[in-house]
Parts: structure tokens; sequence; C-alpha cells
């Protein structure tokens, strides 16, 4: 695998799982995994120097809760101070920390990870597998994010995206992949209710599709909101129920945690389709010699009553959506349900109760944003013709005022690309330069929102405040590039700054994890090869091979870290046997 490939591939990045997905004859095609599956968990588990990714990640989280990670999408981009962070970050069992930037970064031994870093192994993993797929070198990407991720969360996405030898070409909504892969699979017209709710983040969008334009029409949703808070309940209840039996804390004991979690995670989804299910841990914890076994039965009635309110929560922002979209929920043409946790009956029945009608069923809710990507991937190869995407703003653009007070000027789900004008004045008496400082968010003051950069606006001819017209003008290209500029109405004196919000990494700090994840690939290589050699092992063990043979064959199958080479030479070997 030598050449490198102008193919762009589609990832869905996701909290739990993650999937890529590559566009072959115009269809979208989910590309498995070296362990042949369709989804990946998203959880990487790291010993000394040893990095694993996906399911066999996904076997230390108990083993191992201190080392292996997962939900770090959760985390990325985040701020430690964040308030909503704080509690969620007391319940994980691996160590976060502050980084010197302020950002939540993770710590494992002696060695610090930034979220980006983790998501980076992930991306790592997928991009390996369209590369065997594929059979060449894959190096552009098309990835997703939460319709609410704000400009750092999107930045701190590029970078993980950069760490894994992947050039981002565009970042797409969620929401908005589900709409274009439902829209073009279904050739569905007018508007249509996309209601993403997933491992960590909640997105509703509603669009307008008419032959082939994807027009985005508003958005909402909660960047802390899914699958891991209904976990985390039904953990507290499984610990405070046995805690009331035995008279015994599991709180602070992180191996036994991480299994209740485990098996909290198997109960939430077989009570999808069962009334009840049971959780059945032995030797949960052990006590003056005596072993202790945690048994629960759970209903489905109990599982929705303890997790109502969380769900719930999904509610408000549909309608405010519905609202900022200008419509009513008789106007709703199709409602489509994405994510793994839309499969809960009490799901179905709200987000129906919201739009008045039944959602749609026909599309894989693990699988609808990958392929998504892959089409928009397909647009900018230039093989899918006759389709336009028009996205929006997530959260308001806009400058500080007098007072602190926060200005928009851009308005959440503004249609991108776009320009915008307003003019200001100074506030000072015979006021030469003007600091403008540009902010993110829907609050009132700007403290309380993002701050994205500033403009000096210099040699302002001295006036009476007031007098002075200064021009701030906003505008966005398609890939949501933002530039800011500030001109004097009088010198037509003109300040310009493109926004490119820190993802919060330095370059020294993506130059070394690009390295690291470089080192990775050459593991993972190695794995893939060995899965290939195990799977022809079997098959020849399979025929009537001399005793000798089989007996070096068991051992190899036995043995994680056989020799690839030594291993390829005696099945060419046996195989050169049988053909005498």
């Amino acid at each position: 695998m030598t050449s490198i490939s102008s193919r762009i591939i589609g990832i869905d990045l996701g909290t739990t799982n993650s999937c890529v997905s590559i566009l072959q004859n115009n269809k979208p095609v989910i590309i498995e995994s070296m362990e042949g599956k369709r989804t990946i968990p998203s959880v990487v588990s790291i010993s000394k120097d040893d990095i694993v990714v996906g399911d066999s990640a996904k076997k230390n989280l108990t083993t191992s809760p201190k080392n292996t990670i997962f939900a770090a999408k959760r985390l990325i981009g985040r701020n430690y101070d964040d308030f909503e962070l704080k509690s969620y970050l007391n319940k994980l069992p691996y160590d976060t920390i502050k980084h010197c930037n302020g950002d939540v970064w993770i710590k494992i031994d002696d060695k610090k990870y930034s979220p980006s870093q983790i998501s980076g192994f992930i991306l790592s993993k997928l991009k390996l597998a369209a590369e065997k797929f594929l059979n060449t070198k894959i190096l552009k990407s098309v990835i997703t994010v939460p319709a609410y991720f704000n400009d750092m969360q999107r930045q701190a996405t590029k970078d993980a995206g950069k760490i894994a030898g992947l050039e981002v070409l565009r970042i797409v909504n969620e929401p908005t992949a589900a709409a274009l892969a439902y829209g073009l699979d279904k050739k569905a017209q007018g508007n249509i209710a996309v209601y993403d709710l997933g491992g960590g983040t909640f997105d509703i969008s509603i669009l307008e599709l008419d032959n082939g334009i994807f027009h985005v029409k508003s958005t909402n949703g909660n960047t802390f909101l899914g699958g891991e808070d209904l976990d985390n309940i039904l953990v507290d209840y499984i610990v405070n129920k046995f805690e009331s039996k035995t008279g015994i804390n599991l709180r602070n004991q992180k191996e036994s945690l991480s299994r209740i979690k485990e098996s909290a995670e198997i109960v939430k989804r077989e009570l999808s389709s069962n009334l009840f299910s049971e959780i059945n841990i032995p030797y949960i914890y052990n006590k003056d010699n005596k072993n202790f076994h945690l048994k629960e039965k759970i209903t489905r009635e109990e599982f929705e009553k303890l997790t109502k309110s969380i769900v719930d929560k999904t509610v408000e922002p549909c309608l405010k959506a519905l609202k900022d979209a200008k419509l009513s929920k008789e106007n709703i043409k199709h409602v489509i349900l994405v994510g793994g946790m839309t499969r809960m009956p009490y799901v179905r029945q709200l987000v129906k109760k919201i739009f008045g009608i039944e959602p749609s069923y026909n599309i894989n809710p693990d699988e609808a944003v990958a392929k998504g990507a892959a089409l928009q991937a397909g647009v900018l190869e230039g093989k899918l013709k006759n389709v336009l995407l028009l996205d929006v703003v997530p959260l308001s653009l806009g400058i500080e005022l007098l007072g602190g007070v926060f200005e928009k000027i851009i308005k959440r789900n503004t249609t991108v690309p776009f320009k915008e004008t307003q003019s200001f004045s100074t506030s000072e008496d015979n006021q030469t330069e003007v600091d403008i400082k540009v902010f993110q968010g829907e609050r009132k003051m700007v403290k309380d929102n993002r701050f994205l950069g500033e403009i000096k606006l210099i040699n302002i001819p001295k006036a009476p405040k007031g007098v002075p017209k200064i021009e701030v003008s906003f505008e966005a290209d398609a890939n949501g590039i933002y530039k800011v500029s500030a001109c004097d109405g009088v010198t037509k004196e003109k300040r310009e700054i493109e926004i490119v919000p820190s993802g919060g990494l330095n370059e020294k700090e993506i130059e070394r994890m690009i390295f690291e994840a470089k080192n990775n690939e050459e593991k993972d290589e190695l794995n893939y090869k060995r899965s290939e050699l195990k799977l022809e092992i079997k098959n020849l063990l399979n025929k009537n091979l001399p005793k000798k043979y089989v007996e070096n064959l068991n051992k190899i199958l036995q043995n994680e870290q056989f020799d690839v080479e030594e291993t390829s030479n005696l099945i060419l070997e046996i195989k050169n046997q049988q053909k005498k």
C-alpha cells in the first residue's frame, strides 16, 4: 500500500461508538473495522506505551478503569472549569487535570493526554480500516460534530484529525449529515426534523429539503446530554440499592463501579426490547473475607421513571428549534431518529408527542451520520452532483460593548455563508483607537460567552464621543471560517482578522502527538497483519496437516505477540508442502 488516494472518507466520531464510510458507485458504504465490526467503541486503553483502541480497549474498562478512556468527546475543546463538567469529572474512573491553557486533559500514570489526542487514536484506527478497504493511503476526511458544538470544540476535532494524519476538509453537523443520508436515500422533500440523541450529546435540527438542496432552518441542543447520563443515573440507583441491602458504599471502588457501569449499559440496551433485565455481578466486594455479590432486577418502567427527567430535557430544544425555524409541528413531514439512545421506547413516544407524527424507523441510527459524511465527501470529490448543503451558525457571534454587554451581530441559525455589517461609535471624547473584542454565545454579558479574538482600530480622527462611525463586518465561508473587519467611516482605515479558534493545542503539541500517533499506527498495522495470519492459521488447522505443523500453529495462536515474518514463512512452507 504505497499509493496515495485522492479519496475522502466520511467519519462519525461518536461519544460511545465511531464509524467510517466511503462513497462507492454513488452510495455510501460502511467500512468494517479490522475486527469485522461496522462501528468501533470510542474507547482507548493505555498501558505504558501500548495503546489499544476499540473493542480490545473496551475489554479493559472493568480490569483497568484508570487506564481506559471513554467518552473523550465530552471533554474535547472544553475548559476544566466549565460548570457542567465538574460533577461529571468526579464520576470518571480515569484521572483528569487542568492543562496550562485551562483545558481539561487526561492523566494516565505520569503521562498527560489531550482529548484531541485520544480522539486522534480513534480516528487513526478508522483511517487504517479505510486504507485496508481501499488498499491505498488516505489523507483527507469529512468529520461530523454535534450541531451545538462551539468553535473551540470544532477546532479541537480538526486537531484530532491532524494528529491522525488526516486533513479535515469539512466539519459537518451530525443531524445535517443524517438528513443528507435519509434525504438522498428516500428522495424526501419538505421539512424534516432530525432528533439526535447519542452517547454524550443531544441535537435537534430542522431542515427543508427541496430537489437536492438541504437547507438547515434552525438547530438547537445540549452538548452535555446523552446516554452517558442515563448510564450514570442507573449506576447511582444500583449503588444505592446495594448499600441499603448490605451497608457497603461502593462509590469509591473504581473497579467495582466500572463493572456496574458495564452492566448498566447492557441493561439499558436490553430494556429497549425487553420489559425487564437483570444485573448479576459476582464478587463485587470482599469484606472481612466475606464475598458480596450484586444481583438486581430492573424493569423498563423503573428505568423510564429514573431517566425521565433527563430525556424530557430534549423537549425544550425541539420547541425552540421549531420556533426559530418559524414552523409549527404540523409543518414537519418527516422525523428522523439518530443515535443509539433513540431505540429507547420512551424516547420514541416522546418524539411522536413533540412532532405529532410517527418517526421514521427505516434508517440505522448508528450509521446514518457516517453515511451522510461520506455523501458530503462525495460532493467535495465532485462525484455527487446537484446536492447543496446550506448549514447554519449554531451560536450567535458579536462584540463587547461598554459595560461588558454582548451585542449580537450574527444571530444563531443564520445561514452560512453570510456577511453582515453594523455601525458603532466611540464611547469617549477624542478617542483615537478602539479595541473590538469578538465573542460567541447566547448570554447577555460577554463574561458568560466564549472569547474568539480582537481587532485594534487606530488613527480614528479626534471627535466628540458618538460622532465617529465605525463599521464592523462579520462574514463566513462554507467551511465556517469567520472573518471580522472594522472600518473607520472617515479615514476608511480597515483592520481585519480571521477567527481561527484555538483547539487548545499549540503546533509543537500537535507535532508531538502526530509522531506518537504514527508510532501507534505501526503497531496497529502489525496487529492487523496478525489478525489476518490468525484467520489463515485457523483455516489451515481445519485441514489434515502433519502433527508438527499443528503443534506449531496452535502455539502461535496462544501467543498474542507472535512474530509476523516467521509465521508468514511457516504458512508459506505449509502451503508449498500441500501443493506437492
